[in-house]
């Protein structure tokens, strides 16, 4: 009998251990067995059912047993179904639908031509805008009443309108001349349609009167100090409605004109310098 672990030392209870975790596992020893006692028994062959004589089915073929061990890891993994894919069924499109369709295309068919036959026109005509020129002013008279700042102004004024083009004619269907002053509306003047045909020029005579139009103070200075200088800036504004004939077609479009003049004082102020410009 050992001696007990609790008067042993540490160090021999590991020795121990250590020495029984190398030794082998002892395996269980059976009881010997007495020879004359073993009875061999045949193998026990499997039952095959009774063959019918009416069933003429071909006889069962051999199963290698090599592939019987095979058959339950192969009934293990199921087998995929094969990917379907699903039509899904062709609506008939409707009349509505097919007339719709048709109406856009013929209209993008007559937008394309459209601008193709503009286009050509563009560049067979090449159209330019009229020129419009202040070829001379008078001015008769300016006066300013005081103590309120009116005032009466009295001018003549000559425009010349050209037509550049060589294959338009134009018509102006309305024209308004306007008379100002430091931005201030002075006097207007409208005009009756007229024609101008191609490469000709028209000249048209003008009477711009104002009376007693309202002026803030700084603006009345300012005209007062002009006339003793001798140097009175007006700005003649227009507005015309051109309408330009070609063989079968037309067009219409605004034209604005904008001049600036420098007139001597009254009572015979001339014109000194101008500057024009059309858009």
């Amino acid at each position: 009998m050992g001696t007990p672990y609790h008067l042993q030392s540490p160090r021999t209870i590991v020795n121990k251990l250590m020495n029984r975790k190398q030794l082998p596992l002892a395996l269980p020893q059976l009881p010997p067995v007495d020879p004359s006692k073993v009875i061999e028994q045949p193998p026990e062959l499997p039952q095959l059912p009774p063959v019918d004589p009416s069933n003429k089915q071909p006889p069962a073929q051999l199963v290698d047993p090599s592939k019987i061990t095979e058959q339950p890891q192969a009934m293990r993994q199921p087998a995929r179904a094969p990917s379907k894919i699903i039509l899904q069924p062709r609506h008939r499109t409707s009349p509505a639908m097919w007339c719709a369709a048709i109406v856009c295309f013929a209209f993008n068919i007559l937008l394309i031509v459209a601008g193709v036959v503009i286009l050509i026109i563009f560049l067979a005509v090449k159209p330019r805008p009229p020129s419009f020129d202040t070829a001379n002013a008078i001015l008769n008279s300016i006066y300013v009443d005081s103590p309120a700042p009116y005032f009466n102004n009295d001018m003549t004024l000559v425009a010349n309108i050209s037509n550049p083009n060589q294959k338009i004619d134009l018509v102006f269907r309305s024209a308004t001349i306007e008379l100002f002053f430091q931005d201030r509306p002075m006097a207007v003047q409208a005009l009756p349609p007229f024609l101008q045909q191609r490469g000709q020029s028209q000249v048209l005579n003008m009477h711009l009167v104002s009376s007693r139009v309202l002026l803030p103070p700084e603006v009345a200075v300012k005209m007062v100090n002009q006339v003793r200088s001798n140097r009175v800036v007006y700005t003649i504004r227009g507005a015309f409605k051109v309408e330009a004939r070609f063989g079968f077609g037309h067009y219409s479009y605004w034209m604005y004109t904008i001049c600036e003049m420098e007139l001597t004082a009254p009572p015979c102020g001339v014109l000194v310098a101008r500057r024009c410009r059309t858009k």
